[in-house]
């Protein structure tokens, strides 16, 4: 909890420099994490104690040279490998997109269901519904989930909606149990 915390704290940071700056921090950012995804051996570079701040510093130059990244987002890498804080980066990123997105309007989510692909109509509503319910539009995601039998379950940020026949199923067990 203190991790993500701190995570926040420095993402809220960042975002502010950055606006000052006229900064697209969010991209530096989503073009760093791919670059990080992407190769096995820049993760483990990174993110394990094996190598010293100065073999990482160099890598990292190297690479953040190559994606043409701002000098704030340069500093910003090596202040967390200088302070052994760089495990924070991906909490950090997080943060900072839902930040961005807060800025931008929108919100991020995810629908969970049990068929291959969600239909369009379904997926229109739940938008709909979440921007009557939150009053922000959302960008939803939909991914298959073997543990939801039928019905769907969305989460945007900390609220979970779930409509689940699972769900429905333990709410009916609890009503009997409890009456």
């Amino acid at each position: 909890m203190k991790e993500q915390i701190i995570a926040k704290a420095y993402a809220q940071s960042l975002v502010e420099l950055s606006e000052e700056l006229k900064l697209d921090l969010a991209s530096e950012l989503t073009k760093l994490n791919e670059a990080i995804n992407k190769s096995n051996d820049f993760e483990t570079l990174l993110f394990l104690d094996v190598f010293t701040a100065e073999e990482k510093w160099g890598v990292l130059d190297v690479v953040m040279g190559k994606l043409g990244l701002s000098q704030i987002t340069k500093n910003f890498m090596h202040f967390l490998i200088e302070e052994k804080r760089i495990g924070l980066m991906p909490m950090i990123f997080k943060n900072v997109i839902v930040i961005d997105d807060h800025k931008k309007g929108f919100l991020r989510g995810t629908i969970e269901g049990s068929e291959d692909t969600i239909p369009d109509d379904v997926k229109e509503k739940l938008k709909a519904y979440l921007q009557q319910k939150l009053g922000r539009s959302a960008i939803l995601e939909y991914s298959k989930n073997e543990n939801v039998s039928a019905g769907y379950r969305v989460t945007v940020e900390d609220l979970q909606l779930d409509a689940s026949l699972e769900n429905q199923l333990e709410k009916f067990k609890e009503s009997v149990l409890n009456s």
